[in-house]
């Protein structure tokens, strides 16, 4: 936790950097849900990094001179809104939204689905964004933006062709590496060379006709049904950091849910 220089209040007693972070938020709301904001701001603004645990609450308790019950309810709300997570024994951490691997639970490729599939970038460069991009990543249309198009491979067997697009200039550092070096993961690369966390995305589905270049690449059919997946994927503060459109044959597409 970053250490904050303490401050004299009108009485000359120095003022812990805790409570006057308290002191700026709204003296109408109950005193858990001041903190609960301030916490929340921290999480948000990347303060805390999702591989080393929070302070402790002892600690933070003290920082803010608040009661353990009082940090412990705050602590409770932040992991049922997604910001953190407990993990037993080792403490309390920034979230990362686990979404890498959510495709695949639509997609179906029998034995050759065993396993994570492979990445192959097949292009990125900057683009001019279009009025759908721009709406997606909240950004003014024509501005530049980072566009991966890439193949997801089970061995040889294409999955998933991807169209990804990035905001510029926030994602200007992905420039600088090798396709090849991109991994097979993009949100730890986001995170290890942006500083971009994901913390949680929103997808919507639909089934459209092939082009013929998805087809190609899928070898499937032109105008064959492929399943869209349309993603924007979102940092804790809410900003938008990715638009993505995967799309994989239909036949290869399955949807489940439990409805109790």
């Amino acid at each position: 936790m970053h250490s904050v220089p303490s401050t004299p209040d009108s009485s000359g007693t120095p003022e812990s950097p805790g409570a006057a972070a308290l002191a700026r938020t709204d003296p109408r709301l109950p005193l858990h849900a001041r903190l609960r904001e301030v916490i929340a701001e921290r999480v948000r603004s990347g303060e805390w990094s999702p591989d080393e645990p929070l302070p402790a609450e002892s600690a933070l308790v003290a920082h803010y001179g608040v009661s353990l019950g009082t940090m412990r309810r705050v602590f409770r709300d932040l992991v049922d809104e997604g910001l953190l997570e407990r993990r037993q024994g080792t403490g309390t951490f920034v979230r990362r939204a686990s979404l890498d691997a959510s495709l695949f639970r639509f997609f179906r490729f029998g034995a050759a689905g065993s396993g994570f599939p492979r990445s192959r970038i097949l292009s990125a460069a900057r683009q001019v964004s279009t009025r759908t991009i721009a709406s997606a990543l909240g950004i003014t249309p024509g501005s530049e933006v980072l566009h991966l198009h890439r193949l997801r491979l089970y061995g040889e067997q294409p999955a998933l062709v991807e169209d990804i697009w990035l905001p510029l200039p926030l994602f200007e550092p992905l420039e600088r590496i090798a396709a090849d070096d991109l991994g097979d993961l993009l949100y730890p690369t986001y995170e290890r060379h942006c500083g971009q966390i994901v913390a949680a995305a929103t997808e919507e589905l639909t089934i459209e006709a092939a082009t013929a270049a998805d087809a190609l690449l899928l070898g499937c059919g032109r105008a064959e049904p492929v399943a869209v997946v349309e993603r924007v994927a979102r940092a804790h503060d809410g900003k938008p950091l990715e638009y993505r459109r995967s799309r994989g044959p239909a036949h290869t597409f399955r949807y489940r849910v439990d409805i109790r």
